[in-house]
């Protein structure tokens, strides 16, 4: 392994602990899964707009899986389909999305580029705990309502937070770093 790669690899486990230490601070906390935190993706995000994008979805990954290993909820069908259903659509694409906001961001010109970029992944986040709150979690809706409309508002009530804080605290890392952090060849916040 070069010494650039151990580098990242140093400065991706940092932002990786950040993030779950971030995780725990809960501002608020669904019953059935579903929280909005302090921030939490913010780390990840911030690996996919300055690093490589192998580096980017390991980690984003690896931080599904610390999710995962901090608060599974298991389907309440308890069928080995529902399993693979919430720790694909819930954990696994869901927090791997987020290792893509670099890729995205080649979309979109300036600076603008990271805040467009960030929230389409979060909403490709939001949009993999919708599908998976139709397809898995639909028992909880309230009777005679849909399983579209439970989930819409189940799920775009807490990411709907997590992506305004993140949008937030995006703005804020922005204009306190200093110019020419990270990787230069990828790098968007300088």
């Amino acid at each position: 392994m070069k010494r650039e790669d151990i580098i990242i690899l140093a400065k991706c486990a940092l932002m990786l602990a950040t993030a779950s230490i971030l995780s725990f601070i809960k501002i608020l906390q669904l019953p059935f899964g579903g929280t909005v935190t302090l921030c939490s993706m913010v780390p990840i995000i911030f690996i996919a707009l300055n690093y490589p994008i192998r580096w980017a979805l390991v980690s984003s990954v690896a931080y599904g899986l610390l999710q995962m290993l901090f608060s599974f909820y298991p389907p309440p069908t308890g069928s080995f389909m529902g399993y693979i259903g919430v720790i694909l659509l819930d954990y696994i694409i869901a927090f791997g999305l987020l290792g893509l906001a670099g890729l995205c961001s080649r979309l979109f010109k300036g600076t603008k580029s990271i805040f467009l970029s960030s929230a389409v992944v979060i909403f490709g986040r939001f949009l993999c705990h919708f599908t998976s709150g139709i397809v898995v979690w639909s028992v909880y809706a309230p009777e005679r309502q849909s399983a579209v409309i439970y989930s819409l508002i189940y799920n775009g009530t807490y990411m709907g937070f997590e992506l305004v804080f993140s949008l937030i605290a995006l703005i804020i890392i922005r204009h306190v770093l200093p110019r020419g952090y990270g990787d230069k060849s990828s790098n968007k916040f300088s």
